[in-house]
């Protein structure tokens, strides 16, 4: 096992971590405390476990918004799909009827 040194609102800790993944832990663990320093600046310091459970949740939160723009976005795709699609089917029924007029026509 590898080992990460990162740093959360002043303190060391190190982690244990795969091979090759020092550097990602590393970015994570800043991005982490950025965070962490931010609500310290909203909230005051509540102390270490309660400011990380605060930026874990706001955390969770921003990623359930972004998961559900997604969400929204391929139901958005697969809507104009559907319409593109039954556009095109009327199009050709369209062009299928008119083809039937012609030849009634000339028929009679």
């Amino acid at each position: 096992m590898a080992k990460a040194e990162i740093t959360i609102a002043g303190k060391r800790y190190a982690l244990s971590c795969a091979p090759g993944q020092e550097a990602r832990l590393e970015e994570l663990g800043a991005r982490f405390d950025q965070r962490v320093m931010e609500l310290t600046e909203a909230l005051g310091d509540l102390g270490a476990e309660r400011l990380f459970l605060a930026a874990g949740i706001s955390i969770l939160d921003e990623f359930d918004a972004q998961a559900a723009g997604v969400g929204a976005k391929a139901l958005d795709d697969r809507i104009r799909n559907l319409e593109n699609r039954a556009a095109t089917l009327l199009t050709d029924a369209a062009a299928r009827i008119e083809m039937l007029s012609r030849r009634v026509d000339e028929a009679s």
